[in-house]
């Protein structure tokens, strides 16, 4: 295994153990050896969310939007984080493409 993928790995548990402030100090050295994994910027954005660095995690949810411009939860993430930096008008926008998305074809 690569040494991203254990820092990314590393960086989740802590996560999911509550500790987003190491998480972030995993993820980031991830992020800087696989700067363009969207599961890793993904992971590292709702550390910065979770600690309340509003910009970081809005970087880093437009930098997967910019890797996937249909990711359905990068949308709902960036609105949630746009929102929070008080620009509810640009959270609007992605939250409608959330919704957009989340609707079946047809």
């Amino acid at each position: 295994m690569s040494e991203a993928y254990d820092l990314y790995q590393h960086g989740r548990a802590e996560l999911r153990a509550g500790r987003p402030e190491q998480a972030t100090r995993l993820l980031e050295r991830a992020k800087d050896l696989e700067p363009e994994k969207a599961s890793i910027r993904e992971a590292l954005g709702i550390a910065y969310f979770r600690v309340g660095r509003w910009r970081e995690a809005e970087a880093e949810f437009r930098k997967i939007l910019d890797l996937s411009p249909v990711d359905l939860h990068a949308h709902r993430a960036l609105a949630r984080a746009l929102e929070r930096q008080g620009r509810v008008d640009e959270a609007r926008k992605h939250r409608k493409l959330h919704e957009l998305l989340r609707e079946p074809p047809g």
